[in-house]
């Protein structure tokens, strides 16, 4: 009996003072020390899986905003050109197609004149004030004067607007989409 005892005494002890990590080692298991560094190591892979998807949320309300802005800027463009009637105008039917392919889409024009020597001095004027300039002939015998190429109506229109500042520059300056 005293035999069993001791033993009982000895599992007991071994029990206490052993705890859990040591019949966990004895079972190949995990001990508490290795199971709390795997749950700070998974901690912080949630981090910085939070942290991704907080900086692609932040990505995506960006292009959401630039889209937006982007949107709004042409509306606001086409408000401006519809409140400008008149001031865009498409060449197709307007310029002679036997004359030279015009190399932008849109062109700020300053003038369309029946001699063609009228078109090449507001040319002249044009380019002495740093505007390089393009004469083109009109199915209707007119040649134009056409400044600020560019393949962007955004930016045609921002051309119009300062060009319409210069000394050179008509009232009745527009632009011309050649389409």
């Amino acid at each position: 009996m005293r035999k069993a005892f001791i033993m009982a005494a000895l599992a007991a002890s071994v029990c206490l003072l052993g705890g859990c990590d040591f019949f966990r080692q004895l079972a190949g298991r995990p001990t508490s020390q290795q199971i709390a560094a795997k749950r700070v190591l998974i901690e912080q892979v949630e981090a910085a899986k939070r942290q991704r998807e907080d900086s692609l949320k932040a990505a995506e309300a960006l292009a959401r905003e630039q889209r937006r802005q982007h949107i709004a800027d042409s509306l606001a463009l086409v408000d401006s050109l519809r409140r400008s009637t008149g001031r865009v105008v498409i060449s197709s039917k307007r310029v002679d197609a036997g004359g030279a392919q015009l190399a932008y889409r849109y062109y700020v024009m300053i003038g369309a004149f029946s001699s063609p020597d009228n078109a090449a001095r507001q040319a002249a004027r044009a380019e002495s004030a740093g505007y390089p300039a393009t004469r083109i002939p009109f199915k209707n015998g007119f040649t134009a004067v056409g400044i600020c190429p560019t393949n962007s109506l955004t930016e045609a229109y921002a051309s119009l607007k300062k060009v319409s500042r210069e000394s050179f520059c008509p009232a009745d300056a527009w632009i011309i989409n050649n389409e």
